[in-house]
Parts: structure tokens; sequence; C-alpha cells
């Protein structure tokens, strides 16, 4: 097959080779009490800007201490010098080269194989070092060039490729300027589908990672995208069924993104976007970042009717709600308390109502009103409160617990 003799002339990194923080090939692999290991400059950055959790786990330190992982340095050095150092690797390596060889091939119609092969070269150089990416974002007609291939590439492989190399680059400085200049249309977004449906996973969480940058980046791309026939649908089959919680990250964070428009939110109600953010709640090993997600997803399809009835009919998902207040991080409590306050007080759902109390909501709501949430939210409380005082005539008398003595107005 193409691809296995492309991989076998330009060896992919190494996943545990990257620091998970800058996804460069680490220069010296630090390892933390939780046994992540990072490079040393990026772990420093993130401690000294006042976390105290490790990135990957989101575990609170013990220490802070970090400790030399000697092997695998030794490790990453050897494949350096197997790899990278020999000239017939630097050449491969080489950004000027690369970016010559995807000029001729457009312009010869090159075969499938060349096309892959120089592919491969961005895409390597891309992953490997920051500095490769700036050189290639950089360079001039790249971006255009890229869009071009995209457009006109049928072949999985190659759009694969294309897609990872945008996700490398799309946050180098003056990427997203000067892509608002080319003319992005249905045919650049339409191969998304294409990678979201048959690629492999990585491709297909750098295909949702373009997509939310690019919603963010202007309004019409992100009409387009949201009109794309078929590619929500791929987005929430991609958070739904992946085992990969990055996929689900990622996937949840573009539809995040994407889905500002009403048609947009109903459509990601019919697909069953409740019922998966629900299960993602329920799941205790799943991380803060995927719960802040899809408590934020919850929050904004209860926007609509269509979204309050699928929540307020949902009675586990009422449940997971609760049960995460204050127990995730300051922004999942407050979207879970607008989804609640959408459903039982604005919507008046009594079998919403039920479910949150059942699930001891007054208590949640009472300690989220003595925390240090937004005025908004904490208005959003005493609403509730009040419901949950009105449709339980013995809520506060069977309410023994440490903060019984507190009012709630």
């Amino acid at each position: 097959m193409v691809r296995e003799k492309i991989n076998d002339l330009y060896p992919t990194v190494p996943s545990f080779f990257k620091c998970p923080i800058s996804m460069d090939v680490m220069r010296s692999p630090v390892s933390l009490s939780t046994g992540v290991t990072y490079d040393r400059t990026s772990i420093q950055k993130w401690l000294e800007s006042g976390h105290n959790t490790c990135p990957a786990t989101m575990q609170v330190l013990n220490s802070t201490d970090v400790v030399p992982n000697l092997t695998l340095r030794r490790l990453i050095r050897f494949w350096s010098d197997s790899y990278l150092i020999c000239p017939q690797s630097q050449a491969s390596f080489n950004n000027h080269l690369a970016i010559e060889s995807i000029r001729k091939l457009i312009s010869n119609e090159e075969t499938e194989e060349v096309v892959l092969g120089s592919l491969s070269k961005i895409v390597e150089l891309a992953k490997f070092s920051e500095e490769g990416r700036e050189s290639l974002a950089n360079s001039e007609g790249f971006l255009p060039m890229l869009a071009r291939i995209l457009k006109n590439s049928n072949q999985v492989e190659v759009v694969e490729l294309v897609v990872t190399a945008l996700d490398l680059i799309l946050l180098t400085k003056g990427v997203k300027d000067r892509l608002k200049k080319i003319n992005l249309d249905d045919a650049f977004f339409s191969p998304f589908i294409f990678v979201l449906e048959k690629g492999n996973i990585d491709a297909r969480i750098s295909a949702a990672r373009v997509l939310e940058s690019l919603s963010l980046v202007d309004y019409e791309y992100r009409r387009l995208i949201a009109e794309q026939k078929g590619l929500l649908n791929e987005l929430c089959h991609l958070t739904s069924t992946s085992t990969n919680q990055t996929a689900i990250d990622i996937g949840l964070a573009a539809l995040i993104a994407i889905s500002t428009f009403r048609p947009a939110k109903k459509e990601l109600v019919r697909l069953g976007i409740v019922r998966t953010a629900g299960r993602i709640l329920y799941a205790p090993q799943n991380t803060v970042t995927l719960m802040e997600k899809a408590m934020k997803v919850l929050e904004m399809v209860s926007t609509s009717t269509e979204g309050r009835a699928a929540v307020s009919e949902d009675e586990k998902c009422i449940s997971g709600i609760v049960q995460r207040l204050m127990k995730v991080s300051t922004a999942a409590t407050e979207s879970g308390i607008v989804v609640i306050w959408s459903v039982c007080y604005l919507s008046r759902d009594r079998n919403a109502l039920e479910a949150a109390m059942k699930s001891n909501g007054l208590t949640k709501l009472l300690l989220v009103m003595q925390s240090n949430c937004s005025a908004i939210v904490r208005q959003m409380c005493k609403d509730l409160v009040k419901d949950f005082r009105v449709n339980s005539k013995s809520c506060l008398a069977s309410y023994e617990t440490r903060t019984t003595h507190i009012t709630p107005y």
C-alpha cells in the first residue's frame, strides 16, 4: 500500500517522544510526581504560570519537583541519530525542498505516491519543531497550495495529510489572517467530512481542531461549516463512539464553536448530543476539560426549545448535571446551573424539577450560592430554590446537612 511505503521512507515521530504540552519532540524530558513526562521548558512555564496540577491528568501535585527521565532522553537521542542526522534525512526535512516538490507535483500532475511523499515531508517537518512550523507557515504560497490540494484531491491519505498540516500550523502567528485572503468555500470545507468519516483517529482529531479554529476566526466560515451536509453528524459520531478522550474533547469543542445558529442546535439535539453529554457527565474517569465541554454543549442547546425538551426528557442527564455541580470547575458549575434554570425555571418542566430534586439539587444550589459564582448564576440559584420550595413542602424540613443554616435570600 502507498501509505505503508511513505511511512517507511518518513517515519512518524513516536508519540511518547513528544511533550504532551507543546507536542514537539522533547529535548530535556522530565517527569512529575504523577509519572507523566514533559519537556522541561514546557512544564516549567506551566508551573510558573500558577498551576498546581498535572496538565495531562489534572491531578493536584503533591510536589512540583521534576525528575530527569534519562532513559527516555537516551531513546530520543538514538532515534534522532537514526532518522534526523544523516544527510538524506536532513534533506527530507528541508522546508524549501518540501515546498518546491509540492509545487512541481501540482503543475505536473505527479503520481499519488509522489504527492503523499511530498506531503509527508511537510507534516514530519511541522511535527518535529516549532521552528519548522513557523518556517512552513511563513513560506510564500504555502497556504494557497494546501487549499488547492484539499479541494482537488479525492484520496483519503492526501486529504488526511493536508488537514494534519493545517492543524499543525494553524496557531502560528499570522496564519489565520492569511487564510482569510484565500477563498475558503464549500469546496474547501467538504473534504473535512471525508476525513471525519474515513480518516484515521489522528486525522479526525486534526480535522475537528481545524474546524473549531476556523469557526472562531470568521462568522462566514462558521456558517459555511455549519451548513455542510453531514458534518455535524460526523462530529457527533466522533464524540459518541470514540474511546479516545482527546477525540471526544476536540469533537465537543468543534461543536461548541460551530453550532451558534439555531438550526445547528436543533440538528445537534436530533443527533443525540444531549444523551452523549449526559453519558460523559456520568463517567467518573473523564477529565475536567471533557466534563466542562459536555456542560457547555448542554448549556448551548438549552437555549433552544428542542434542547430544553431533550434535557427535560433525559432524567439521567439532569441527574448527571446536578451531581457534577461544585465537583468539576467553576465554568462547569455555572454552565450546569444555566441548564437547570432553563429547563426547570424557564420552561417550568415538572419532570425536570423532580429529577433535579431527587438528585439532591437543593443542597447543590445552596452550596453554589455560597461560592464565588457570578451574580447572574447566583440569581438563577435563587429562582430555582424558590421553585424547589414551592414544589416540595418537605424539602427544607428534610434537608439535614452542614449547610442547613444557609438562608437562600
